[in-house]
């Protein structure tokens, strides 16, 4: 049976079904099914996949980093963050959409969610920067964009499951022979590679928001700096700063692994929200649950479906005739970079990040393996990529959340 024919079924189906309108969900469990039957396989052998795929241990850590970040916008910790940044910003030209971007970065690091990020910081720096006389489109598009660095500094979800994906394959034996041996794919690993990414970005944001708050005229405050408030803000927000440094240092310590410092993060937060800020209510908690098990049930199916499809193309050597494809058209691995890099801009614009990361981690890392590209290197590239369609049209989650 040729390639084309299953290639034709698979996406065939999986793009008319997006056409018509059906969840990606759907779609991707469909499509998988549709080209199981056509290639005669027995269908237990899909159930078998949906077990593999929910069975993992570090995939712990994606409901308990969601439920982590639902718990510290419920404890008071994302809005002390939000007033440390806001404190900081003074007199400064753009000093208070510099600290969203700041307070972005803060909150990135408990959350791991693109969305929760600008969610959480939205709800309080959008209309403060609203009462200092900034647009509400400008103010909307800064928390958008600077929502995006919430997947991209560490913890991340996205990068627990672009982990995941990367673990279950092999590395091919043709690149091993021309490349040698690549470094294994650990969440630790794409954690701590992710961070100097995420602070570039942060600077990318807060330089461009100069310049554009000077060209619009948008000022800081005309009192200057005022010590006794920033000193009330960082005694008022000293657990909270504490959240990411105890999360983050325990994982780059080595104390504790990404899955761990999901559970240590719950803990930490609800000791905070009930006994120190005293904020946290029975009726918050309930919420957070309920938030948490919406969005993981949500998560997990589309991971099963998406592993469907991707053992699909990985069994019909799809990805080595997509490399190919690639190689053929130049073997300059800068242009290949830039037609990688163009191609997960444009997916970004129109697919949910976390299925974008599971269906196509099994065409585009074979390709990296065959190029000699790091794993590690491609999976932060393919993380900070997809990131930008949080903030791109017409998906552009974090701005229907803005």
């Amino acid at each position: 049976m040729s390639e084309s024919s299953i290639v034709l079924v698979l996406f065939g189906s999986f793009l008319a079904l997006l056409i018509i309108g059906a969840p990606v969900m759907v779609s991707l469990g469909i499509a998988a099914l549709a080209s199981f039957l056509f290639l005669d396989e027995n269908p237990i052998k899909f159930v078998q996949i949906a077990f593999n795929s929910v069975g993992s241990f570090p995939l712990m850590a994606l409901p308990a980093f969601i439920l982590a970040g639902a718990l510290m916008e419920a404890s008071g910790i994302s809005k002390r963050l939000v007033h440390l940044a806001e404190s900081f910003a003074g007199p400064v030209t753009g000093g208070i959409s510099a600290a969203a971007i700041l307070a972005c970065m803060f909150f990135g690091a408990i959350s791991g969610s693109g969305p929760a990020t600008t969610a959480a910081v939205g709800m309080l720096m959008i209309p403060a920067m609203v009462r200092r006389g900034y647009d509400k489109g400008y103010a909307s598009a800064v928390t958008a964009s600077s929502g995006g660095l919430g997947i991209v500094i560490p913890p991340s979800i996205p990068m627990v499951i672009f982990g995941i994906s990367a673990l279950g394959m092999t590395v091919p034996l043709e690149a091993i022979a021309e490349h040698g041996e690549f470094q294994s794919i650990s969440i630790p690993k794409l954690f701590i590679a992710g961070f100097l990414p995420g602070v570039v970005m942060s600077v990318g944001l807060m330089t461009l928001n100069y310049i554009q708050c000077r060209r619009y005229g948008y000022k800081g405050t005309d009192e200057g700096w005022s010590t006794s408030q920033i000193r009330k803000a960082i005694r008022s927000g000293v657990w909270s700063i504490l959240a990411p440094l105890v999360i983050l240092g325990g994982i780059y310590s080595g104390f504790f692994t990404p899955t761990e410092s999901a559970i240590v993060a719950i803990f930490y937060t609800l000791f905070i929200g009930v006994f120190v800020h005293r904020e946290l209510k029975l009726k918050d908690l309930v919420h957070s649950l309920e938030t948490t098990t919406w969005l993981s049930g949500r998560v997990l199916l589309i991971l099963f479906t998406a592993t469907a499809f991707g053992r699909i193309l990985v069994e019909n050597q799809i990805p080595t005739i997509v490399a190919n494809s690639m190689l053929s058209l130049t073997d300059n691995l800068y242009l290949i970079w830039l037609l990688i890099i163009a191609f997960l801009l444009f997916v970004g614009m129109f697919m949910e990040t976390l299925a974008a990361i599971m269906i196509l981690t099994p065409v585009l890392l074979p390709v990296a393996y065959t190029l000699g590209i790091d794993p590690v290197h491609f999976g932060i590239v393919m993380v900070c990529s997809l990131s930008i369609g949080f903030s791109t049209p017409p998906l552009g989650e974090n701005l229907f959340v803005a």
